[in-house]
């Protein structure tokens, strides 16, 4: 047995090694499923595969709970591919790497899949045991949530047969969610005009690394760097003096995570090359101590490159530095209603550059729909000054707390009759599924939960053990809780 294994709980930290093992990156899921699907078949459990590739698992009350409400205990399968710089790992063919750390269970250089695999971990443990009281149980586990929630968009009503919804993607322990943010993707798309480049002029690359990055809604009030902007900052003030000529910009690789790095290419005249120098160390040194305690890990690295055949116009090369430079980012405003919770922001997360344009994918969110309509509006305005288009998709919608919520009542009494003091009640500046379930199934009653989880949607993502076993103690006295049908 493994470190991993003889953790407490074993049935969950057991199924956890299994889903570390078998890749499942967002838009990958399929192995992970076929796994658990072959496994439930040989458990006599139903199992169902809807139309998009959901998966719908039953498993009948256990002996004296057959009259309880059905509870269905939701996650995802898939989790957010991200590792370091030097980290040689393929997400859709190589195993997560995770390994014990004191009381916190981390990954070799990448993500964790803790988001939402302990979760996944936790209701697959519940269907496999013998010994837990349960009434009436739907597991419901739904794909590429990290990616675009194309899970929970593709849900049909009339594949639950659950009154209750218990979603286990909180990061948290101690936190009962009520209530969520909504939001939309921003795709922003600047043509470009090339020129052919000055042969005898040098070229180099700007690699920027070491940002903590993190997830775009959990922590994006942590005032951590973004590398984007960082390196879009650094062009607006030592491009013109430089003479830059920009060949490429490129950084992040998800709209949902802080970008942790990111890279230019660009030319300049041999003899800039000493104060270009200067101005990298200057850059690094100011920077670093601006994010002194959030970030104190960036670093810059210059690098010559063989000289490409063109450069961007004089023209496409401003308007592309002044458009990233004043592209709002981060938190757009603290929540009045829920102290501590940022209401509205937005992530400038994935810059690409083509032969005909550069791309520029960004993710705003927002608990009221009136704020996530107001940065829709700053960048379309933005856009439209920099003759750029924007495409806005993927709308989801928030989750609107009710304090009414009986199975949220059952979790705080049982919380408080375990612990012996109170949980948070809580709305999470994130996009939990239970938004866009509510329309197929308006009258559900939801809940959320979950183990702490540090830094989820980075390589430092980490899961804290004891919580874990505090997350796993919870629901499963929760589930014994659930009341008679009709009461």
């Amino acid at each position: 047995m493994t470190a991993l294994s003889q953790l407490y709980p074993q049935p969950l930290w057991q199924w956890f090694e299994q889903i570390c093992a078998i890749p499942h990156p967002s838009k990958h899921e399929q192995a992970l499923s076929q796994h658990i699907q072959a496994w439930a078949k040989s458990k006599q459990l139903d199992v169902v595969e809807d139309a998009v590739g959901n998966l719908i698992i039953r498993k009948p009350a256990t002996a004296g709970m057959e009259d309880r409400k059905i509870v269905v205990i939701q996650a995802h399968i898939d989790m957010v591919p991200q590792k370091n710089a030097d980290k040689v790992h393929d997400f859709t063919k190589d195993p997560i790497e995770a390994y014990v750390d004191g009381d916190w269970v981390k990954a070799k250089g990448t993500t964790l899949g803790a988001d939402n695999g302990i979760g996944m971990a936790s209701a697959l443990a519940i269907l496999g045991s013998d010994d837990i009281k349960h009434g009436p149980l739907e597991v419901l586990l739904t794909i590429d949530e990290e990616a675009g929630m194309t899970g929970a968009f593709g849900l049909q009503a009339g594949m639950l047969d659950a009154e209750i919804l218990i979603n286990t993607d909180s990061e948290q322990e101690g936190e009962i969610y009520m209530g969520c943010a909504g939001g939309v993707d921003a795709q922003i798309t600047l043509p470009m005009v090339w020129q052919a480049s000055e042969q005898s002029y040098a070229s180099f690359s700007l690699h920027l690394s070491g940002l903590k990055g993190g997830h775009s809604g959990v922590n994006i009030h942590l005032g951590r760097g973004n590398a984007n902007k960082l390196l879009a900052r650094f062009l607006f003030e030592n491009a013109d003096e430089l003479a830059l000529e920009l060949t490429q910009f490129t950084g992040g690789s998800l709209r949902n995570a802080i970008p942790r790095e990111a890279n230019i290419s660009f030319m300049l005249p041999a003899e800039n090359v000493d104060a270009l120098n200067e101005k990298v160390r200057a850059f690094e040194a100011l920077v670093r101590a601006e994010l002194a305690i959030a970030d104190p890990d960036m670093r810059l690295v210059l690098s010559e490159i063989p000289t490409p055949k063109r450069v961007m116009s004089e023209n496409s090369q401003n308007t592309l530095i002044d458009l990233l430079h004043v592209c709002p980012n981060g938190v757009m405003r603290m929540s009045d209603e829920v102290a501590g919770v940022t209401e509205t922001s937005l992530n400038v997360g994935v810059i690409s550059t083509n032969d005909e344009e550069v791309s520029i994918l960004c993710l705003i969110r927002s608990l009221i729909d009136s704020g996530r309509t107001q940065v829709e509006g700053m960048l379309n305005a933005l856009t439209n000054l920099a003759g750029a288009e924007i495409e806005f998709s993927g709308a989801y919608p928030g989750w609107k707390p009710d304090n009414s919520s009986p199975v949220m009542a059952i979790v705080r009494e049982t919380y408080e009759s375990i612990y012996h003091k109170e949980p948070v009640i809580m709305v999470i500046h994130a996009g939990l599924e239970c938004g866009l379930f509510k329309k197929p199934y308006p009258e559900m009653d939801m809940v959320s939960i979950g183990p702490t989880i540090r830094y989820p949607h980075g390589p430092d993502e980490m899961v804290n053990i004891t919580t874990v076993g505090q997350y796993w103690d919870l629901l499963l006295a929760v589930l014994e809780r659930i009341p008679a049908k009709g009461e």
